[in-house]
């Protein structure tokens, strides 16, 4: 993927019970974060940092997709706990993160491990990939995500 590139497309089962295309979202746009843990410290900061930041994001025209390889049931405990006012998308085959090359080798505890590498896309409202952010450190995130929403 490169940037100014067509965002790959994709079809995942989302938390409010409904399949999310992201072809479904052109004309707005979007932040789709890949995270690796639904309740983990890392993963629920980036989350509340989202939720916190929703009503600029909103402002600027965009929506937030978050994907990880857990199960609907649960994103959806995740939601309730967090009240988090957007979508997460279940990949539990972990098709669209190999698309997106989000799939990466990790160090636990001296094992290797295959893991979802912490990841933010900016897709603009014509489906464009216009930044992308790998590696992603949770601390000061928002901010840059929101500066690239501009």
């Amino acid at each position: 993927m490169e940037i100014g590139s067509l965002a790959p497309d994709f079809s995942l089962a989302g938390s409010d019970g409904k399949n999310h295309k992201l072809s479904d979202y052109r004309g707005k746009k979007v932040i789709l974060y890949f995270y690796p843990k639904d309740n983990t410290p890392g993963c629920t900061t980036e989350a509340c940092d989202f939720r916190d930041n929703i009503t600029t994001i909103n402002d600027l025209n965009a929506v937030v997709l978050g994907i990880s390889k857990e199960n609907l049931n649960s994103h959806n405990k995740f939601i309730e706990k967090f009240n988090l006012p957007f979508v997460l998308l279940s990949d539990e085959d972990k098709v669209v993160c190999e698309l997106y090359d989000v799939i990466k080798e990790k160090n636990m505890y001296g094992r290797k491990t295959l893991g979802i590498e912490r990841s933010t896309f900016i897709i603009d409202d014509n489906g464009n990939l216009i930044k992308e952010f790998r590696k992603v450190k949770v601390k000061g995130h928002i901010e840059e995500v929101i500066e690239a929403l501009k």
